[in-house]
């Protein structure tokens, strides 16, 4: 892929951390509590999954990079803008000619309707990675490498996004984050065939209860866990919503409540979650210290309109958790 890398990831070495998978640009209604067919302002902000949480790393101060693929367009212009204004490496950012950028719109409707409408047709360029273009050595050097679920619907990212993981060979921290959205899937017992074999090479497994019972036939945090560290994850992790964490890292479960917030919009709170729990796994903490750093970092997303740009920095995630403890 063409490299267009910028700012501090220049520093040579591996990285913390890299994730692949899905982009696109968010455009969000400035009104809140207000369907699409009369919201009448919007904004503009970076999203996908992977790339946010890649973002949420970068703002903890470490050296994160995404792979993922955008269309030659304005929109794609903006990705490698706002990447790098971030402070994540773009090298691993390229463009499919003829496909646009994917476009993202919602509806927000708090505390817990937040629609959400993916303009990827005719299809989305990130599942356009093809297994030559990835770096696998950066991938086998990265402490952290964070994959998900959609980056695994459809050729040749499946192929590309599996290589990658075999890479690994399970080393380092391998992260799958169990995103499924049904729109990108032809069923979802396909998507459970293929969670199988990718499960085969990751040490982190995350999801909220429904994505972990579509993986794995599984809805009890109990049955969950039990399932991923019998296929060999280390860390399995479920997000409960209002319930908040229940993980297990072999050393026995863990269950945090979620942090006080009133909600603005809840769609970048999973993806804080992960960027949280990157720094938190890259830092050595334990499974508690990270869940509830990780459930402060989600609530403090989850109170702003943008995802990317509400990812927090360190010390706004203590000072949450400092106010959540004399609440």
């Amino acid at each position: 892929m063409v490299s267009t890398a910028g700012g501090d990831n220049d520093r040579p070495g591996p990285f913390d951390v890299i994730t692949m998978g899905r982009v696109s640009a968010d455009i969000y209604p400035q009104q809140v509590g207000v369907g699409l067919a009369d919201v009448t302002s919007f904004g503009k902000y970076l999203g996908g999954s992977p790339t946010n949480v890649a973002v949420a790393a970068a703002r903890y101060g470490h050296r994160a990079a995404v792979i993922t693929r955008t269309g030659e367009d304005p929109f794609g212009e903006f990705v490698h803008k706002a990447l790098r204004g971030y402070g994540v490496d773009d090298r691993y950012v390229s463009a499919v000619p003829g496909l646009p950028t994917p476009v993202t719109f919602c509806e927000i409707f708090p505390p817990d309707d937040f629609p959400l409408y993916f303009y990827r047709q005719p299809k989305a360029p990130d599942l356009e990675i093809a297994t030559e273009e990835v770096d696998m050595a950066a991938v086998g050097e990265a402490r952290v490498f964070w994959v998900t679920l959609t980056g695994l619907c459809a050729e040749p990212s499946r192929s590309a996004t599996l290589a990658a993981l075999r890479a690994r060979g399970r080393s380092g921290v391998t992260v799958l984050d169990l995103d499924y959205r049904p729109m990108f899937w032809e069923s979802a017992e396909h998507a459970r065939e293929v969670v199988a074999e990718a499960l085969e090479h990751v040490t982190v497994a995350v999801g909220n209860i429904a994505e972990c019972e579509t993986a794995l036939g599984r809805s009890e945090p109990e049955k969950i866990v039990a399932e991923l560290h019998g296929r060999g994850v280390s860390l399995a992790v479920v997000k409960r919503g209002p319930r908040g964490v229940y993980a297990d890292d072999g050393t026995g479960p863990v269950e945090v409540p979620p942090a006080p917030v009133d909600v603005v919009n809840g769609l970048g709170a999973g993806d804080a979650f992960g960027g949280a729990l990157c720094h938190g796994l890259l830092s050595g903490w334990s499974c508690e210290q990270t869940m509830r750093f990780g459930n402060a970092a989600g609530a403090i997303v989850a109170g702003q309109l943008a995802c990317s740009d509400a990812m927090p920095t360190e010390a706004e995630v203590e000072a949450k958790l400092a106010e959540a403890s004399h609440a």
